[in-house]
């Protein structure tokens, strides 16, 4: 099984810690970040790794090389010329990871108790590529939470994605016509995250749909590479999935007792070490 791991970003949320080192490398219990989300992705049953690199990209690979390339087979997505945002990192690394078969995506800055094993397993059995049901797996399935955001994926009752929402501006980006709505300019969002013109709980609840937060792990078929072919250098995975969900079943996946930690802020790293206390 093939994993993607996302560790090419600037880690700007980290600073001053990334001023000197990459995201991926920023300690977490005595141990990179790299280090625990590898030893994870090892455990669930992952051999083949790809890890894209871009800021402070040959520490990542002297990193990797020390420690004998963590007895799997490790390769590097190279973007030190350009940093290619999430969607134009995948087809950047399409030679390295398309061997014909679903494959994964972890963001190295994520740490959590997912049982990633079955999480792939559910990807690969799950029917229906398009939108009428295929022997084919889906062409994406995402790991959502609930976690407090402003901006939240959209999924209907069968739990297929159908859209984006930006709960400050009531920004509703999405295939569907009859979803989208345009951003209020300098909305003011309460504490419920309604607009003065906006209220995306009704919204919700007229088209029967609901909120969840990406959690930057996802299962994507080969299928996503020959849709690629025409998109731009730069362009994010999400931006993506919402041109070709009204194509083919994008898929949520809500894991029972999740726990998890996006450690992209300060913040979090006390959280962090607490999480990897508990794997």
């Amino acid at each position: 099984m093939k994993v993607m791991i996302f560790a090419a970003g600037m880690g700007t949320r980290l600073k001053p810690l990334t001023d000197t080192l990459p995201k991926a490398l920023v300690p977490v219990g005595g141990k990179p970040l790299l280090y625990h989300v590898i030893e994870n992705l090892k455990a669930a049953g992952f051999s083949d790794f790809v890890i894209n690199v871009h800021h402070f990209a040959q520490q990542i690979k002297d990193y990797v090389r020390e420690n004998g390339f963590f007895g799997v087979n490790i390769s590097f997505s190279d973007e030190t010329d350009m940093l290619r945002e999430t969607g134009g990192g995948i087809r950047h690394a399409a030679a390295l990871l398309n061997d014909g078969d679903p494959f994964l995506i972890h963001n190295v800055d994520i740490l959590s108790n997912l049982d990633i094993a079955s999480f792939y397993a559910e990807h690969c059995s799950t029917p229906g590529k398009g939108m009428a049901d295929a022997a084919e797996p889906p062409l994406a399935t995402l790991l959502v939470s609930d976690r407090k955001t402003e901006r939240y994926l959209l999924f209907d009752a069968d739990d297929n994605l159908v859209a984006w929402i930006n709960l400050k501006t009531g920004e509703v980006k999405s295939p569907f016509e009859e979803l989208r709505r345009e951003p209020v300019k300098d909305a003011e969002a309460g504490p419920d995250g309604t607009t003065a013109s906006f209220d995306h709980e009704a919204f919700l609840k007229e088209y029967g749909l609901r909120k969840f937060a990406f959690a930057g792990i996802h299962v994507l078929s080969p299928e996503v590479f020959r849709l690629m072919g025409d998109k731009p250098e730069k362009f994010s995975i999400i931006t993506f999935y919402l041109s070709y969900c009204h194509k083919y079943k994008i898929k949520a996946h809500v894991a029972e007792n999740l726990k998890l930690v996006d450690v992209g802020k300060l913040d979090s790293l006390q959280l962090a070490e607490q999480m990897v206390g508990q794997l």
